[in-house]
């Protein structure tokens, strides 16, 4: 059964959508159509985003569900006069953090100043370019600049890792490829032996490997289930060797294995 979910904010609407999204996870007999409508700031956009709703409705038959993060009770009121199932995120959480608090929110749309927000955006970016600069080994002469490194033989989930820490916390990330001459070596490659407190690895299953590595070169020595397996244990026992931590990226989503490589190098990301 498939039902659609809105996710209606006069911002970006990504924290509509983060909550939920996790919330709707717990469902997992249904499946969902998600569409974000954000920056719905007039009344115009509003009567706009109703149309949408009721459309889905009629469509479908079913009643869409609807998360939204408005401020303005105009807006609001306007979203209310649709054919959908409305939870409001902001209300649910204000009303109780009011009477503990004893203090009445501001009601403003967005919650960082112009100048806080544009300083985390430039961070952001810096980070960006740093995970992009230093991706798969292309430099190394940075790395002292980097907070961690993450290590991993190739296709294991570094990059989408690096770039999620960067986009979303700000992290300075950089990633190193394990190569077979590497593995062979049985020690650190010469460029992360000065900064081994930095390194965190990416492992995978070799029959998850092998497939990705054939939706890249199908048929090659490259993708073979035979040298994935060799390279994923010859990694397993450096990591091992050199007590650098690790985890297994295979059934793990990015945002999963960036918030563990938080947790794990006790790093933290920038507040969104």
């Amino acid at each position: 059964m498939m039902r659609t979910v809105f996710y209606i904010s006069d911002s970006t609407g990504i924290t509509a959508e983060t909550l939920g999204s996790s919330l709707l996870s717990q469902f997992e007999q249904l499946k969902f159509d998600h569409v974000v409508v954000p920056y719905v700031d007039t009344v115009e956009k509003a009567r706009a985003a109703v149309d949408k709703i009721n459309q889905v409705a009629e469509a479908t038959g079913r009643q869409p569900i609807i998360f939204d993060t408005l401020v303005n009770q105009e807006i609001r009121a306007v979203i209310a006069t649709s054919n959908g199932f409305i939870i409001d995120v902001l209300d649910t959480f204000l009303n109780q953090l009011e009477s503990a608090l004893g203090e009445k929110p501001s009601s403003t749309v967005g919650r960082v100043k112009n100048a806080d927000r544009d300083a985390q955006y430039k961070h952001r970016i810096d980070a960006v370019n740093f995970a992009l600069d230093n991706d798969d080994g292309a430099r190394i002469n940075r790395y002292d600049q980097a907070q961690v490194i993450l290590i991993g033989v190739s296709r294991s989930g570094k990059t989408p890792t690096c770039l999620y820490l960067a986009m979303q916390g700000g992290i300075f990330v950089a990633n190193y490829p394990l190569t077979e001459e590497d593995l062979e070596e049985r020690r650190l490659p010469k460029p992360l032996a000065a900064y081994r407190d930095r390194l965190f690895g990416l492992t995978i299953e070799p029959q998850r490997l092998a497939a990705i590595r054939s939706e890249r070169r199908p048929d090659s020595p490259y993708a073979s289930l035979r040298r994935c397996e060799d390279e994923v244990r010859d990694a397993e026992a450096l990591f091992i060797r050199f007590g650098i931590p690790y985890l297994d990226t295979t059934h793990a989503s990015v945002e999963e294995i960036a918030t563990r490589v938080l947790v794990e190098t006790g790093l933290r990301g920038q507040r969104s």
